[in-house]
């Protein structure tokens, strides 16, 4: 039965990463290790998980195209300096990725999605920030692997690891950058005064519903994959590869999405709509960094929280989607710094850079 939520999603969760590098460039690349134990921390994929699928892919020594993307974007972390850490949180194993000095900047990637997801803006952010990027609960290689994850699951153990591993020594206060889900867990990380969080940046997601139209976060084939991708890019990105959609398909009943779903009446409570977890509770100032092409989480979606948001100011990117990380990387970093270089928002604002007829998707 497929999740329509009667129309309605939570669409601030997203999707999973995929390769949107070039084909004929990611085939030039050198393939990480396909050794079983590397795929299987790459994807948080278990044995039980693999072996219930009826697939041949766990027992190949290639990897299948999203195990050898997520390989492939955390080999290119190691290459490039940071350094991997572990440390059990919560009772589960939290992972994450560090490197440089200066101010905390910490970034949260999206449900289904992994620390990796930013290894083409991360070299250069590190350049002038303690840059940590970690892979949430139930994500990655961080805990719990299998069965249902809920919500407040990820919350504790990403709000318990940023007290303990997050924040620097001298304990100054950090920035939270979230993608799709990850702009959710900023978003709830401060809806309590905290002296941890300074400043929050939300790139494409955030705790609002909206309906999604025909689109499906468990796609149940081919083309119901096509459909979901093409709108989470700008209409111009090359189209995502049939293996790399039926992989998308493949993973969906056993993946995050699937998980949290399973703690849906969880999930349900922590959004932020109205009531008492309104988004006019969040006292902390709020950067929203938006690609203006994501039709998934459109326009109307980004205004609604700067509507909600005391102190927010929203920043379009141009001919960018729902992953800008990804998909238009030198946008997103320059975007991010821009940002970054402000004083912080005192008042809902909207950067003069609106989009216009010229960016419409």
């Amino acid at each position: 039965m497929k999740h329509r939520f009667c129309r309605w999603v939570w669409v601030s969760l997203g999707l999973v990463a995929w390769p949107l590098m070039p084909s004929a460039e990611l085939a030039a690349q050198e393939r990480p290790s396909a050794e079983p134990e590397t795929i299987k921390a790459a994807t948080g994929e278990t044995a039980d998980q693999a072996a219930s699928e009826g697939t041949a892919e766990a027992n190949k020594a290639t990897p299948s195209p999203m195990e050898f993307f997520i390989a492939y974007s955390r080999a290119q972390l190691r290459g490039s300096g940071f350094e991997r850490h572990a440390a059990t949180v919560a009772g589960q194993p939290m992972v994450w990725w560090q490197k440089g000095s200066g101010p905390t900047l910490i970034m949260i990637h999206g449900v289904s999605d992994q620390a990796g997801t930013w290894f083409q803006v991360a070299s250069a952010l590190a350049d002038d920030h303690r840059l940590l990027l970690v892979d949430l609960p139930g994500h990655g290689e961080s805990g719990p692997a299998a069965g249902p994850l809920p919500m407040s699951t990820v919350l504790d153990g990403f709000g318990a690891w940023l007290e303990r591993h997050g924040t620097p020594d001298d304990g100054s206060s950090v920035t939270l950058v979230g993608n799709s889900m990850g702009a959710w867990v900023a978003l709830a990380t401060v809806l309590e005064p905290t002296h941890l969080v300074e400043r929050v940046v939300m790139v494409n997601g955030g705790p609002l519903r909206v309906d999604s139209g025909d689109l499906d976060l468990l796609p149940a084939d081919r083309e119901e994959a096509r459909r979901l991708m093409a709108a989470l890019r700008d209409a111009a990105s090359p189209p995502i590869a049939d293996p790399v959609l039926d992989d998308l398909v493949r993973r969906a009943p056993h993946g995050q999405v699937q998980r949290m779903l399973d703690a849906q009446q969880n999930l349900d409570s922590h959004l932020m709509d109205d009531g008492a977890k309104g988004l006019g509770r969040i006292k902390t100032p709020v950067d929203i960094l938006w690609g203006v092409s994501d039709r998934y989480l459109g326009r109307d979606y980004a205004q609604r929280l700067l509507a909600g948001l005391p102190r927010a100011r929203l920043t379009w990117i141009a001919a960018c989607g729902h992953l800008p990380q990804a998909e238009c990387p030198q946008a997103f970093a320059k975007g991010l710094r821009d940002v970054l270089s402000k004083a912080a928002a005192s008042a809902a604002e909207e950067d003069d850079a609106r989009p216009g007829d010229d960016d419409a998707s």
